[in-house]
């Protein structure tokens, strides 16, 4: 048996597989989001070891002798979040998530030197850690001092589990700290920010042991202490491994609360320029390269909110997958936007709307725009030498034939849906943790799942994708970046 364990913005969910990497049990718990300004997004890391303790127990009281058997334990995350540890290991403060827009001035000056994106490959976005520590510095200058380490939200939970202060090198790389090509923390990117290595997490590659589990947690839970916890990886290098994405040119496209184009390779490819990231894959010798926009389902989300009505029932009305766009327009940007804008300030629009303009036109466009979007950081990916040949699709929306049909025509690429099961970042940590406790080949363990459905673009919809495509770029709305 072995163990994976997913902390998302809203939730985490924990995913028991056998050695056969068969499903035996889940358990989630919720959590929610603190804004206590316009722009701000936190949450406390309290919350994040209180619903692991829920989903631990559940799954301990629903399946006690496959909890007793469990040989390993991988940890999946969101990316980015800044967690200042004092000496004690309790958070000095809620943790600023990725999602934090705060830090977007403190963001702009560290791009402004160019050892950043020399070293790291990257844009310092206004998400990463490292501008958080800059803000906490001029705002926090007590709580700052104060920080003995600095933990990514996963690497929380593992402090928990383990009692090491240690991350692996696919989260570290959205920092704007690691060295993404030495594989690395640098000590001249730290000491631009205030920090040294002393206040880091060692590092250690996702798929190596990290840390074993406590005698007295594995006793509450009715588990074996000692067994390895895996370095794991940040969620999206998680999910890549969970849908078998390792190996040059494979990819998938995520439609979570934001959006990713996720493109797998063997070598490291940086091109700051496109406001891609590139990134360490979550297996040593490896990279990936990755488009991220704000908002894809949590855009679907917030325009249910507004009509009152559940994101499903609004894309059912929208009948049968295959349709062109509608003379509505939607631009994503409820959070900013990052590739290829890199743009904190730029907010979301709709536009084009008429008298005929019908609910179901408005959620079209939405989900229109969200697959427009994806369009720009699979265009960043082509021009920082990414080819996938197609992709597969991730995440809540990918329920959604209709929308997975839209991306495909927008890419134009076939898109490919699993058949029913959980392969998303939980599997990945699961198998994380399955390659630290095993020692087998990546190749043998991160296997594809099978394809219940393909979305190819449709040539006859091409001039009209391509036409709808052009007029939603003129309409963009204009940000802080012009």
């Amino acid at each position: 048996m072995h163990l994976g364990i997913d902390l998302g913005t809203s939730g985490l969910r924990g995913l028991l597989i056998d050695d056969d990497q068969r499903p035996v049990g889940s358990a989630d718990a919720p959590l929610s989001v603190s804004r206590p300004r316009p722009g701000w997004s936190e949450q406390d890391p309290a919350d994040w070891i209180a619903g692991a303790e829920a989903l631990l127990g559940a799954l301990s009281a629903a399946h006690p002798a496959q909890m007793a058997a469990v040989k390993s334990i991988g940890l999946s995350g969101q990316m980015h979040g800044a967690t200042l540890i004092g000496r004690d290991d309790r958070a000095l403060r809620p943790s600023i998530l990725w999602n934090d827009m705060r830090a977007a001035a403190e963001a702009a000056a560290l791009d402004a030197d160019p050892a950043f994106r020399s070293v790291t490959g990257n844009i310092v976005f206004p998400g990463f850690t490292a501008p958080k520590l800059v803000w906490a510095a001029r705002h926090e200058p007590a709580l700052f001092e104060a920080a003995d380490c600095v933990l990514l939200p996963k690497d929380v939970l593992r402090l928990w589990l383990t009692g090491e202060r240690i991350s692996d090198m696919s989260d570290a790389s959205g920092t704007a700290w690691l060295d993404v090509g030495a594989r690395d923390w640098s000590d001249a990117l730290l000491a631009k920010t205030g920090l040294s290595r002393a206040q880091m997490p060692a590092l250690a590659e996702g798929s190596a042991e990290a840390g074993r589990l406590r005698g007295a947690l594995a006793a509450r839970f009715g588990m074996k202490a000692g067994i390895p916890v895996a370095g794991g990886g940040g969620d999206n290098a998680a999910s890549a491994i969970g849908v078998g994405a390792t190996a040059e040119g494979e990819g998938f496209v995520s439609l979570g609360t934001s959006g990713v184009v996720f493109a797998a390779g063997d070598r490291y490819r940086p091109a700051p320029e496109s406001a891609s990231h590139a990134f360490c894959h979550a297996l040593p010798g490896a990279w990936h390269q990755m488009g991220v926009i704000l908002s894809a389902a949590g855009a679907l989300d917030w325009h249910a909110k507004v009509m009152g009505a559940a994101p499903a029932d609004l894309t059912a009305a929208l009948g049968d997958p295959g349709a062109v766009p509608g003379p509505e327009r939607f631009h994503p940007y409820l959070s900013g936007e990052r590739t290829p804008l890199n743009d904190s300030a730029i907010r979301g629009a709709f536009s084009g709307l008429s008298h005929d303009t019908t609910r179901e036109g408005l959620t079209a466009a939405v989900l229109w725009g969200v697959a427009f979007a994806l369009r720009d950081c699979l265009d960043a990916l082509r021009d920082a030498g990414a080819r996938p040949p197609r992709l597969l699709a991730v995440g809540g929306g990918s329920r959604s034939v209709w929308w997975a049909q839209a991306i495909a025509d927008a890419l134009n690429l076939p898109v490919d849906l699993a058949a029913k099961g959980d392969f998303g970042a939980a599997l990945g940590a699961a198998r994380l943790g399955m390659l630290a406790e095993s020692g087998a080949a990546p190749g043998a363990v991160c296997t594809p799942p099978a394809a219940a459905r393909s979305c190819a673009p449709d040539p006859a919809r091409r001039d009209a994708v391509e036409a709808a495509l052009a007029d939603w770029r003129a309409t963009r709305p204009v940000g802080a970046a012009g």
